[in-house]
């Protein structure tokens, strides 16, 4: 044999050697990937293994009173290992897989006992290691659970997997719900406190290692436990009042019914810390019904209307243009501006009076004549002073959804110099929100300081304030202390002698404020034939010391009348006689008496302060003052053992037998983040009372 036969046969046989070993590397590769496929992907599977993220519980939603507005309750989901090692022996686990679904059937009643026991046989023969058992499980259940037959065996031989996740819940349900708001994962379409201070609220994700089984299924690897704990979120004290709220919210939805108005707001706000006491928006459904829907008190800029009128007034007076005996002609009620718009009043008829019984009268046409007689050479000076009370301006308000304020000005696009000056005069040509237009409100109420409402007063981690809020002074005095004078004057007239005096007129207290019924575009179509009216009144009360401001906002009223005192003054007077009648600081009425043996009321420890401010005002005594009275035989009256609640620093209070509310204050007060399980009275603590721990630490209240 030649050398070069020798060499081509190595050759040949190389590359043959090499050409079976790739047909047998494609060979195994497709024995692999497609006929073996599914065996190894379950085993990949089932050996994979990652960290997911645990949501924290969020942190709660206080109203002013600590009354809880929203709080995360745990809600746990139930899985079972059927390869427990408690269960191993089938033997153990056919005793007592009936009376298990007995058990599980007893509790929950949506599957018969044999539905259960079929449902955890299957799971036994398909070896599941993470078999659903149960959505949706309460606290209280889940203690019940535990002790049913194979999961009482203990957390690893029984095989109960138990993962907790967080429920949102509002236990006032709709109350404020809007303003509240609920979570957003897009931060730029938060909603409420829940979305504008989300950063607090969510507190810190946790870890737990989680492993893939067959089907994709991801189980935890020890047995629900976090690797990282998640840390709570921080608290929010809002100033919402719940009382307050409840009484506002009522009262807005009856009018709106009544007049089967398409929606409506009211807000109510303490005058001097601009802190809303309540805000209320209800929306008409398809099926007639009102919801919160839309929060319209920060949204909806339209024209306000005669409410406007206040600036209108205000602006002529500061700027020494009328005064209030100026007299002004209004022509019966109605009058044609030259080249300009027909100025009509609601109330025909009338003809020459003074400055503030035009106002008192809501009379358009004396606005009207006002403003332009006195501005038309130079409607400049007449912005320029709106926009020097910030009409124009956002408030900078602590959730989101403030809509601009459109208030105009000569070099805007579409002012009109035969229109727009005198269709500003009396509340058109303009867009402000009703919140907008009550802080201007209230800046009267206020000595002449307009301030920001606030809707958040403190954030608190762990009992700790984090952060405190107050007003941020928008103007210090929007007008000379003459103008503040004359207006708080001719608001008051409105209700004492002008279009108010018949509904919103009260004899024990006063009130001050302005009607507004405002004619509404209805989008392309204009103010068309279809007329569309938003009735509005907004004030404060009581006038002589202002405590209280309010704006209330009826769009659309389809039945009855539409004027604003017919439609929102109702609102107003039923809110602001129900806040007069529970606010003991406006309200000195004389406290009732109680006489002879009269049982006393039953108290529990709370703030006693606040418990001696109520039983002083019905004219209950405490117990030592009855015993020195009945010791000269004066007194019979049994009275109150007060007794002041203490708190050592570091030791837990018992607060067994209480309320949830009085249950917070003084976990509260003694420094201790609570969570809460389940509602009624508190009948166990996780820490016992008299206990010695550091503050800041958290005690797990359990109620029923």
């Amino acid at each position: 044999m030649s050398i070069r036969t020798n060499i081509l046969i190595r050759v040949y046989l190389a590359f043959g050697l090499v050409m079976l070993f790739a047909v047998a590397v494609v060979v195994q590769l497709y024995r692999v990937q497609v006929i073996q496929g599914k065996k190894w992907r379950a085993m990949s599977a089932s050996l994979s293994t990652q960290y997911q993220t645990v949501e924290a519980a969020r942190g709660n939603i206080f109203a002013v009173d600590m009354s809880l507005l929203a709080t995360s309750v745990p809600e746990y989901e139930l899985h079972m290992d059927m390869l427990a090692a408690g269960i191993n022996d089938e033997k153990v686990f056919d005793e007592k897989v009936d009376s298990l679904a007995m058990k599980m059937s007893q509790m929950f009643g949506d599957r018969s006992e044999k539905e259960y026991s079929r449902m955890l046989r299957d799971a036994r023969k398909d070896s599941s290691r993470y078999e659903l058992i149960r959505r949706k499980v309460t606290y209280q259940q889940l203690k019940q659970i535990r002790k049913f037959p194979i999961f009482n065996m203990g957390k690893y031989k029984g095989g109960l997997i138990i993962v907790e996740q967080n429920q949102r819940v509002l236990p006032f349900r709709t109350l404020a719900a809007r303003t509240i708001g609920y979570k957003n994962e897009n931060v730029k379409n938060a909603v409420g406190l829940e979305g504008a201070y989300a950063s607090y609220i969510n507190g810190e994700s946790g870890k737990r290692l989680m492993q893939r089984i067959a089907g994709g299924t991801w189980m935890p690897v020890n047995n629900g436990e976090e690797e990282i704990a998640p840390k709570e979120g921080a608290d929010i004290i809002s100033t919402i009042d719940v009382n307050y709220q409840d009484v506002a919210q009522d009262a807005l939805k009856k009018q709106l019914i009544k007049n089967q108005a398409d929606h409506g707001c009211v807000v109510l706000m303490e005058v001097a810390t601009g802190e809303i006491r309540a805000i209320a928006n209800f929306t008409r459904t398809k099926n007639g019904d009102y919801e919160e829907k839309l929060n319209y008190a920060i949204s909806a800029a339209a024209d306000p209307g005669s409410t406007f009128k206040l600036a209108t007034y205000m602006t002529a007076f500061d700027q020494h243009k009328i005064d209030t005996n100026t007299l002004v002609d209004v022509d019966g009620g109605k009058y044609k501006i030259p080249k300009g718009p027909t100025i009509t009043d609601a109330e025909l008829g009338n003809g020459v009076m003074t400055a503030k019984r035009a106002f008192e009268e809501s009379s358009n046409v004396a606005a009207a004549k006002f403003i332009y007689n006195h501005y038309n050479n130079n409607p400049k000076e007449f912005t320029d002073k709106l926009y020097s009370y910030h009409l124009n301006e956002k408030l900078g308000l602590q959730i989101p959804g403030e809509a601009n304020p459109v208030v105009k000005n000569p070099k805007s696009r579409s002012w009109n110099k035969y229109y727009t000056l005198p269709e500003m005069a009396y509340g058109y040509e303009m867009e402000i929100t009703p919140l907008q237009m009550l802080a201007f409100y209230n800046s009267v109420a206020n000595n002449g300081t307009m301030i920001a409402p606030i809707l958040v007063k403190e954030i608190r981690r762990l009992g700790n304030t984090v952060e405190q809020f107050q007003a941020r002074v928008i103007n210090p005095k929007v007008c000379s202390d003459a103008t503040l004078g004359k207006m708080r004057s001719m608001l008051e007239g409105v209700v004492t002698e002008g279009t108010g005096k018949n509904v919103i007129k009260n004899s024990l207290y006063t009130v001050a404020g302005k009607t507004g019924t405002a004619q509404i575009a209805n989008g392309s179509s204009g103010y068309g034939v279809k007329k569309t009216y938003q009735a509005s009144f907004c004030g404060y009360f009581p006038a002589n010391h202002p405590k209280y401001s309010m704006i209330v906002v009826i769009n659309h009223p389809t039945q009855g009348d539409y004027l604003a005192a017919k439609v929102a003054g109702p609102v107003f007077r039923e809110i602001a006689d129900r806040v007069f009648s529970s606010d003991m600081d406006m309200n000195q009425a004389a406290p009732a008496h109680f006489v002879g043996n009269t049982n006393m009321p039953q108290i529990k420890k709370g703030n006693l302060n606040a418990l001696k401010q109520v039983y002083t005002k019905l004219g209950v005594k405490p117990l030592y003052a009855s015993n020195n009275a009945a010791n000269t035989g004066v007194d019979t009256s049994n009275g109150i053992a007060f007794e002041e609640v203490k708190y050592k620093s570091g030791v837990v209070p018992s607060v067994t037998g209480m309320g949830l509310s009085d249950a917070l204050y003084v976990m509260g007060n003694a420094g201790y983040k609570v969570t809460v399980r389940g509602s009624g009275v508190v009948i166990n603590q996780s820490v016992t009372g008299g206990s010695t721990i550091p503050k800041g630490s958290k005690i797990t209240i359990e109620l029923q």
